[in-house]
């Protein structure tokens, strides 16, 4: 039996409330998390995913109150990141109410972190968070390098390498989210989700550049395990259903 395709809002939160911009610029006002989420999980949402946008960039831990209000609202999986830094942060946020812990900038200065978060909690609870973007970098022959602080730094790494190398530390998924297309609504980026996609065998999310409907089937066709998407959703251009029955009519299995 095929293992359904994932639905996934995401929810990026800034100062306690839901925003959403272009390129993560620019952003303005989505609503409330805690309300937002209540509102996925009764539209028939596989899972959220929550990510504190600033804590990295203003150096501190993701807001563990949002995410306590905001789990005892859904019965669904949760996935949290922003500011992880330490295996102590994962185990606040489980604590929390977080089925699944995001690590993006904290693994690039220590890869070895992975192995230990995914030693002690299992790789089902640890996602390796790579914000990608295409460029033409020697140390990238993919064609696509990893950003840290919400696209506004460059790593330096090659992100299929990474996605690869994160595999190999014991993560228990990919969530691929492209900088280019973050907020432009103009697809997802296939390219990169087919590289990752040859270079892992665990599951990978897509991430960023849904704008309609029809992106969605063509990220699965990709590669891609799950979908997620954020603006769509939160101002009400494309409701979680209709990405179902888009994914239905393409022949992927969803969950009703």
């Amino acid at each position: 039996m095929a293992v359904a395709v994932r639905v996934i809002p995401c929810l990026d939160v800034d100062q306690g409330r839901v925003v959403k911009g272009v390129n993560f610029e620019n952003l303005r006002d989505a609503g409330d998390p805690v309300e937002l989420a209540a509102r996925y999980d009764a539209l028939g949402a596989d899972e959220l995913t929550f990510l504190d946008v600033s804590a990295s960039t203003q150096g501190r831990s993701t807001m563990l109150e949002v995410v306590r209000r905001t789990a005892d609202q859904v019965f669904i999986p949760l996935t949290v990141g922003g500011g992880v830094r330490s295996v102590e942060d994962v185990r606040e946020l489980l604590r929390a109410g977080a089925d699944k812990v995001s690590i993006n900038t904290a693994a690039i200065r220590n890869p070895e972190l992975l192995s230990e978060m995914a030693g002690i909690f299992g790789a089902q609870c640890i996602v390796l968070s790579v914000d990608a973007r295409r460029c033409q970098e020697e140390y990238a022959p993919s064609g696509f390098e990893v950003t840290t602080h919400g696209g506004t730094t460059s790593a330096g790494i090659d992100a299929v390498e990474w996605a690869r190398r994160g595999e190999e530390l014991g993560v228990g998924e990919i969530l691929l989210n492209s900088m280019d297309g973050d907020g432009t609504k103009e697809g997802f980026d296939v390219d990169m989700l087919s590289a990752v996609r040859a270079a892992v065998t665990i599951p990978v999310i897509a991430s960023g550049g849904a704008g309609r409907t029809a992106d969605f089937p063509p990220a699965i066709a990709a590669g891609a395990d799950a979908v997620l998407a954020a603006s769509i959703f939160h101002f009400g251009e494309v409701e979680i259903g209709d990405v179902k029955d888009a994914l239905a009519t393409a022949g992927y299995e969803v969950r009703r």
